[in-house]
C-alpha cells in the first residue's frame, strides 16, 4: 500500500551509494549524477525536486530512450513512490521508462539473462532491462490503484499499461478489479487503455460497450474509440457515429497521460489507414468528411490536420477528401475566416487557413476547388495569399497572372511559385505577366534581399524564356556576385551572350577573390572559356581552398568540369587529398570523393581514384554517412570497368537498404558480370517497399530493365505503382504527396512501356 511505511532516508542513501553509478550510462554519458537527482527527488525542497525530475527526464528517459542507468534507477523511484512522495510524478517517470523498454524475447522468458559463451551472464539490452525492472515493481504500481488521489490512480494505471507481456499476468486482474469500482472518468479511461494494451482480446467487449450510449462519460468513450482502432476491431457505424458526436476530440484527452494518442482524430486516421483495407480506408474518409463539415471550427481544425496526414499516407485520400476540404475552406461565410463572396477577409481562422493550405497539397486532385481558390486569391491579406499558394499547385496557369498582379504581398504564393521548401516542388511555369512582375521586383530590390534566391530559382527554371530579365540581372550583378552569374548564363539568349559574357569576364577579373568563383564558372558554362576559372582554381588550391572542406569539394568539382584542360591543377589536387589512413569526417570524405572524380576526368586514369573511393566506402564507423556513401558509389560508377577493384566494398553496401540503389548501379557500371541481377532486383524492391530511397530504388530497377525482371519482381514493382499506401513516406511537409505521385507515374510508365514492348515483339 502506498505510504504504508515511513521512508528511511538513511537506508535509501546508503543503497544509492552502494551502486557504481559512474560506470552506468545515460543520454549524456556517465550516470554519476543520477544519485544526486534521486536524493533531491526524495527530499523536502520542492524546487530542487522539480529540477531533479527535469534532469532525470533528460538523462535516463531522454526523448523516450532508455539506458542502463534507467533500469538501475527504477527500484529507487519505486521506493520514493511507495513512500507517497511526489507519487503521481514518480509513477509517470517509471511508466515512461517501461514505455521506452521492450519485452524479453520469448526464448528468454521471465528469468535472468542467459549465459554468454564464457559462462558469464549475457548482458541484455537496456530496453529489456528497463521493462524487467518496472515489472519487478508492479506491486507498487498496482498498490497505487487504490490511492485516494485521482492523479495517482490515473498515473498508476497508465504506467501499468506499459509493462507489456511480461507484466500482463499480474497487472490485468488488478486493473480489471479497479475498473469495476472506479468512478472517475479520466481514471476509467486510463484503465481501459491499459487493459486494451495488455489484453486486447480480453478487453474487446469492454471497449465495444464503452463506446456505447451518449450518456457514457466522453473521456471514456474516446478512450474506447482509440482502443477499438488499436486492437483491430471493425470500424462499424457505432464508432463512426460516436466519433462524430464527440467532436472536437482533443479536449477529451487533454488531461490524459497518454501522449501517443493525444490527437485522437489524427491517431484514428493513421491507425485505420495503416490497416490497408478498403473498408478501413472508406471509414477514415467518411469520418474525415463528416469532421471537415462539422459546424464547430475547432473540430474542423482537427480534421484538417488529420486530412493532411491522410493525404500523406493514402493515394486515394486527395480525390476522396477534396470536396470536404473545399467546404472547410469556405469557412462560416463571414466570421474570422473570410468573406466567402469576395475573398476579402484579412485573417483566416485555423480551420480555414489549414484547409486552404491542405488544398494546395492535393495538386491536380484539387481542381474542383480551383474556382473557390481563385475567388479567394483575388482578395486581400493572409486568406488571399494562402488561397493563391494553393492555386499555384492546383492550377498553375490560373495562378500566374494573379501572382503577377500583387507579387510583393503574396509571400506564401511567391515561395510556392519558386519551388516551395528548398526547391523541392516544381516552380511555376513561365508566364509573361509574371516575368514582368519579377523584373520589377529585381529592379526595386535592396541589396541583401531574402527574395533573391527564390527569384533566381524561378528564372533558372524558365531558362531563355526569362531572357528579357537580363538587363535587371546585369544591374543587380554587382550586389549579388555569387547568386546571379549562373542565372545569367542560363537565361541569356544568343543575341545577349556577348554582353553577358563581358559582364561575367569583368567580374571574374576584378571582384574580390570570394566573389569571382561563380562568375568564372558561369563564364565557362556560357562560352567555354576556361582560363579565368583555371586561374582561380589554382589560387584556391594554393591557398588550401580557404573556406574548409566544403570549398575544397566545390573547387574539385569545378576542376572536374574542365576535364583535361585542368591538367595544371593535378599536382595541387593530389596534394589536397587526405592521407589514406586519416581519421576523416564526412566533409573531408566528400572533398576526397570530389578530388578523386576530378583526377579521373582530368587524366582519364582511374588508378588514383580507386583507392580513394575504396577508403571512403570501406569506412563504416562514422555517423550520418548515407549521402557520403551515395556520392562515393556514384563516383565509382563513373569509373566504368576501371572501377572493378571496388566490387567488394560496393557489395558490402547491399546490406543497407538506403545504399542498395547506388551500390547496384555502381556494380552494374564497373562489373556487370559480378552483379546478381535477380538478387539485386529483390533488394531494390525491399528498399522501395520499406520506404528507404524508394525513388532511387525504382530508377535502379528501370536501369536494370523491367523486361529482365522475374515475374515475381515485376508484380511487386507493379504493386508499388497501384497500391493505395504511398511508397514515399518521408520528406519535408508538403512534398511527400508530390514526390510519391511522381514516383507512381514513373513506375506506371516503366511497366506500361515494358508491356507495350512485349506486345510489339509478339506481333
Amino acid at each position: 500500500m502506498i505510504g504504508s511505511m515511513d521512508f528511511d532516508h538513511a537506508l535509501f542513501h546508503a543503497d544509492l551509494d552502494a551502486l557504481p553509478w559512474a560506470s552506468y550510462g545515460h543520454a549524456y554519458g556517465s550516470a554519476e549524477d543520477v544519485p544526486g537527482c534521486l536524493r533531491a527527488l526524495a527530499g523536502d525542497d520542492d524546487a530542487a525536486a522539480d529540477e531533479a525530475q527535469s534532469e532525470l527526464y533528460g538523462s535516463i528517459l531522454h526523448q523516450g530512450s532508455v539506458y542502463e542507468a534507467s533500469a538501475k534507477a527504477v527500484p529507487f523511484l519505486a521506493r520514493i513512490a511507495a513512500a507517497d512522495i511526489r507519487t503521481a510524478d514518480v509513477l509517470l517517470l517509471i511508466g515512461g521508462i517501461a514505455e521506452g523498454g521492450e519485452d524479453p524475447s520469448p526464448e528468454a522468458g521471465d528469468g535472468p539473462p542467459a549465459e554468454a559463451g564464457d559462462g558469464l551472464p549475457a548482458r541484455e539490452s537496456d530496453e529489456v532491462a528497463c521493462r524487467r525492472a518496472v515489472v519487478a515493481q508492479l506491486p507498487v504500481l498496482l498498490g497505487a490503484l487504490d490511492h485516494q488521489d485521482r492523479a495517482v490512480r490515473q498515473a498508476a494505471a497508465w504506467a501499468a499499461g506499459w509493462t507489456g507481456a511480461a507484466g500482463a499476468a499480474a497487472a490485468v486482474p488488478a486493473l480489471r478489479d479497479r475498473a469495476a469500482v472506479e468512478t472517475d472518468p479520466l481514471v476509467r479511461a486510463e484503465l481501459l487503455s491499459a487493459l486494451a494494451q495488455l489484453d486486447p482480446e480480453g478487453t474487446a467487449r469492454a471497449v465495444t460497450e464503452a463506446i456505447g450510449p451518449d450518456g457514457s462519460p466522453p473521456e471514456l468513450r474516446i478512450a474506447a474509440l482509440l482502443a477499438s482502432a488499436d486492437i483491430g476491431l471493425p470500424w462499424t457505424p457505432a464508432p463512426h457515429e460516436a466519433a462524430l458526436a464527440l467532436l472536437p476530440l482533443d479536449r477529451l484527452v487533454a488531461d490524459r497521460f497518454d501522449h501517443v494518442r493525444n490527437e485522437p482524430l489524427h491517431h484514428l486516421t493513421v491507425t485505420l489507414l495503416l490497416r490497408d483495407t478498403d473498408p478501413d480506408r472508406e471509414a477514415v474518409f467518411a469520418l474525415l468528411d463528416g469532421a471537415l463539415r462539422h459546424p464547430d471550427p475547432e473540430a474542423r481544425t482537427e480534421a484538417v490536420w488529420a486530412a493532411l496526414t491522410a493525404c500523406e499516407l493514402s493515394r486515394g485520400a486527395p480525390a476522396r477528401l477534396v470536396g470536404a476540404l473545399t467546404a472547410a475552406a469556405e469557412g462560416d461565410g463571414g466570421g474570422a475566416g473570410a468573406d466567402s463572396g469576395s475573398g476579402a477577409g484579412h485573417a483566416a481562422s485555423g480551420d480555414v487557413s489549414g484547409a486552404l493550405s491542405a488544398l494546395g497539397r492535393l495538386g491536380a486532385y484539387g481542381e474542383p476547388a480551383a474556382e473557390l481558390l481563385a475567388t479567394r486569391a483575388a482578395g486581400e491579406g493572409d486568406v488571399a495569399d494562402r488561397a493563391l499558394e494553393a492555386l499555384v499547385t492546383v492550377d498553375p496557369v490560373r495562378a500566374a497572372p494573379l501572382l503577377a498582379r500583387d507579387l510583393e504581398n503574396r509571400p506564401r504564393a511567391f515561395a510556392a511559385a519558386c519551388g516551395g521548401p528548398v526547391g523541392s516542388l516544381p516552380p511555376l511555369p513561365y508566364d509573361p505577366a509574371l516575368l514582368a512582375a519579377v523584373r520589377r521586383r529585381l529592379g526595386a530590390m535592396e541589396p541583401g534581399s531574402m527574395a533573391l534566391p527564390r527569384l533566381a530559382a524561378l528564372l533558372l527554371s524558365w531558362g531563355p524564356d526569362a531572357g528579357p530579365a537580363v538587363p535587371e540581372l546585369l544591374a543587380a550583378l554587382p550586389a549579388y556576385p555569387r547568386q546571379l552569374p549562373k542565372v545569367l548564363a542560363a537565361v541569356c539568349r544568343p543575341e545577349q551572350r556577348g554582353e553577358v559574357a563581358e559582364a561575367l569576364r569583368s567580374l571574374a577579373r576584378t571582384a574580390p577573390a570570394d566573389d569571382r568563383f561563380e562568375a568564372a564558372r558561369a563564364l565557362h558554362q556560357l562560352t567555354g572559356e576556361h582560363r579565368p576559372l583555371l586561374s582561380l582554381l589554382a589560387e584556391r588550391l594554393a591557398a588550401g581552398a580557404g573556406g574548409g572542406d566544403g570549398a575544397l569539394r566545390e573547387t574539385a568539382t569545378a576542376a572536374a568540369a574542365l576535364g583535361p584542360a585542368a591538367a595544371p591543377l593535378v599536382p595541387a589536387l593530389r596534394a589536397a587529398l587526405n592521407a589514406p589512413d586519416a581519421d576523416r569526417n564526412n566533409p573531408q570524405m566528400d572533398a576526397d570523393i570530389a578530388i578523386a572524380v576530378a583526377l579521373h576526368r582530368i587524366t582519364g586514369e582511374a588508378a588514383e581514384a580507386v583507392p580513394v573511393l575504396a577508403g571512403v566506402l570501406g569506412d563504416g564507423d562514422g555517423l550520418w554517412r548515407r549521402w557520403t556513401f551515395v556520392r562515393a558509389a556514384e563516383a565509382a560508377a563513373g569509373l566504368g570497368p576501371a572501377g572493378r577493384p571496388l566490387v567488394p566494398v560496393l557489395k558490402a553496401l547491399l546490406t543497407d537498404p538506403e545504399q542498395v540503389p547506388s551500390a547496384v548501379l555502381a556494380l552494374r557500371a564497373v562489373a556487370p558480370d559480378a552483379l546478381d541481377t535477380d538478387r539485386s532486383a529483390g533488394l531494390l524492391l525491399d528498399a522501395a517497399e520499406a520506404g528507404a530511397a524508394p525513388a532511387e530504388a525504382v530508377e535502379a530497377l528501370v536501369a536494370l530493365g523491367v523486361d529482365t525482371l522475374a515475374d515475381e519482381h515485376r508484380d511487386r514493382l507493379t504493386e508499388l505503382g497501384e497500391r493505395d499506401l504511398r511508397v514515399v513516406r518521408f520528406g519535408l511537409s508538403g512534398t511527400i504527396e508530390a514526390a510519391d505521385d511522381r514516383l507512381r507515374a514513373r513506375i506506371r510508365t516503366a511497366v506500361v512501356g515494358r508491356a507495350r514492348t512485349a506486345v510489339v515483339s509478339r506481333g
